[in-house]
């Protein structure tokens, strides 16, 4: 209720005039996503890695809340399985557009990378459902930093949308196209590392917020996997 008092339409165009995608990723299904993004905000805001995250990093984590789930496509009964690659394409374009430094390629390359990344889908078996493309990570992940530098802040605010759907944190809710931790680890130096657990544990508290239970063993959980991820210094 909170959510829909204040997420007025002339709200919605003011957030979707600097995030163009907020209004529509806010249509579906009755704005559970919207309402999802601000329980995933608040699961951040009060979380212990993010008080004690450097104000550089809550900064990037913000960004990343606010975007990683821009492009998501909810109908009933159903999961967007591929929303986190075309999420992090959509971040891509509007970072830029509210003052993220980019590369002097990024005019050139940009739309070609957009794309790419947008369309990089496959099906989980023969029949199966789609998915993110995994395969097509690397060129995906190369393409960002040459439109953005390596780990800069807009290539970790868009490496951190791209990889939220890429690890299961509880097995109950296995991701559909879920790298290794072989694979997870190429992936996960010591600057990413910290904004992706921080992002798992908030999105898993944005579902379970009001259920603590839940939530506590979900970070437990969450907080395992990320310890068997962590990164050599």
């Amino acid at each position: 209720e909170r959510v829909n008092t204040f997420f007025t339409s002339e709200m919605l165009d003011t957030v979707d005039a600097v995030m163009p995608g907020w209004r529509k990723m806010s249509s579906y299904a009755n704005g559970v996503t919207l309402t999802h993004v601000m329980c995933v905000f608040t699961g951040l805001l009060t979380s212990l890695e993010y008080r004690q995250a450097s104000y550089a990093q809550q900064e990037l984590m913000k960004w990343a809340v606010c975007l990683h789930d821009v492009a998501k496509k909810v109908h009933p009964g159903q999961r967007d399985n591929t929303h986190a690659f075309r999420s992090a394409a959509l971040a891509g374009k509007i970072l830029p557009q509210i003052g993220f430094p980019v590369t002097d390629e990024y005019p050139t390359i940009f739309e070609k990378w957009f794309t790419f990344t947008g369309t990089a889908i496959t099906k989980k078996g023969a029949t199966g459902p789609d998915i993110q493309d995994n395969r097509k990570l690397p060129k995906i992940i190369a393409g960002i930093e040459r439109l953005f530098g390596f780990n800069t802040p807009a290539a970790l605010v868009i490496k951190t949308v791209l990889l939220h759907h890429s690890v299961t944190v509880v097995e109950k809710w296995p991701q559909t196209a879920s790298l290794t931790k072989t694979e997870l680890k190429q992936y996960l130096d010591i600057e990413l590392f910290p904004l992706l657990k921080m992002m798992m544990l908030a999105d898993n508290d944005g579902w379970n917020l009001f259920n603590p239970s839940i939530r506590d063993q979900y970070r437990q959980d969450t907080l395992e996997v990320f310890n068997q991820l962590a990164p050599v210094d």
